[in-house]
């Protein structure tokens, strides 16, 4: 793709995130008219629909930009250094983690923001452990990019046991349906103390990612190839697996479990701009970011009652990859 070309298509999806993030700043069960959106905004009406706008509605809807931009990057990078396009942001036990630690603080009785802080804790100590038995059983991590993999199955059955037995243990009146319905993922309670814990975290390991584009094209390479160019491997790919990890633990410590965005996405992106990173991240944070707020406004605006983000990125997740599937067998 012609480096025009890619300005065009640059542009026209950073006008199409300009287009749904303000849609979504207005629709919900209580509609905001564009007009009124922008009194809002330029503080020239106040009331009730400045309360919503600016305590609910501006909140949620920078929260979903936030995560769907950070799952998509995340997913793409651990399809890149991993050389699998089935790979998703959860493979090295982040989300199950994350997931734990948050039914965990529920269970705990603990406040949003300690349930916020155990899900991103345990969500890099989930990683951490993957990596760690990994390089042990591997020798050189770089011998071996599967082993790590593996290792990342094996945590991630071992906290969705753990979370099994914390909602064992949880009241079946109170804490099990506030813990269930958390793992479903959604944005119901977002509010913009939230947004502002996620942007430390997700600054630092997408700022990272992206000075590091031109790096994940050469991980991407065999094994064989690396050393020849002479990459340190294994600590470029500990840099980018962490930068990944407070992508992927950040957004599940706000959002909960929200499914299908890190697989899907990255593939729309490398059939748009092809698998340079130095394009596909780019293209990913965009896609990312369009695609979970186009999502959460059908998710509180499709039914009577709001539907849980992770049942509905899914839903349209899954027959989406079964269409890419579809097009790349019969290319």
């Amino acid at each position: 793709m012609s480096t025009r070309r890619v300005g065009f298509v640059f542009a026209g999806f950073a006008i199409l995130l300009i287009i749904v993030f303000a849609v979504s700043l207005c629709v919900g069960r209580y509609p905001i008219a564009f007009g009124e959106m922008f009194g809002i905004l330029t503080r020239k009406i106040g009331g009730l629909d400045a309360n919503v706008f600016w305590k609910i509605r501006f909140p949620r809807t920078m929260a979903a930009l936030l995560i769907g931009a950070a799952l998509s990057v995340s997913g793409a990078t651990y399809q890149g250094i991993f050389r699998n396009p089935l790979v998703s942001p959860d493979i090295l036990g982040a989300a199950a983690g994350a997931s734990f630690g948050a039914a965990l603080a529920i269970l705990l009785g603990l406040g949003k923001i300690w349930l916020q802080c155990f899900a991103f804790g345990f969500g890099l100590a989930g990683v951490a452990i993957a990596y760690v038995i990994g390089v042990r059983f591997s020798g050189r991590m770089r011998e071996s990019t599967v082993t790590l993999v593996l290792c990342g199955m094996v945590v991630t059955a071992i906290f969705s046991a753990l979370i099994s037995l914390v909602k064992l243990a949880a009241d079946p009146y109170d804490e099990l349906p506030t813990i269930v319905f958390w793992l479903m993922g959604g944005l119901t309670y977002a509010a913009k103390e939230d947004v502002l814990i996620m942007l430390a975290p997700l600054l630092a390991g997408g700022g990272l990612l992206f000075l590091m584009r031109f790096r994940i094209n050469i991980l991407s390479l065999s094994d064989e190839e690396i050393s020849a160019i002479g990459v340190n491997a294994e600590q470029s790919r500990r840099v980018v697996i962490l930068c990944a990890t407070l992508l992927t633990s950040g957004s599940v410590a706000v959002g909960g479990m929200i499914a299908w965005v890190g697989l899907i996405v990255p593939h729309i992106a490398r059939l748009i701009t092809g698998p340079d990173y130095r394009k596909l991240l780019p293209a990913s944070l965009l896609i990312g970011a369009i695609f979970l707020l186009a999502v959460d406004d059908f998710a509180r605006t499709l039914f009577a009652i709001e539907l849980p983000l992770g049942v509905l990125t899914a839903l349209v997740g899954a027959p989406m990859f079964l269409g890419l599937l579809a097009r790349s067998g019969r290319e």
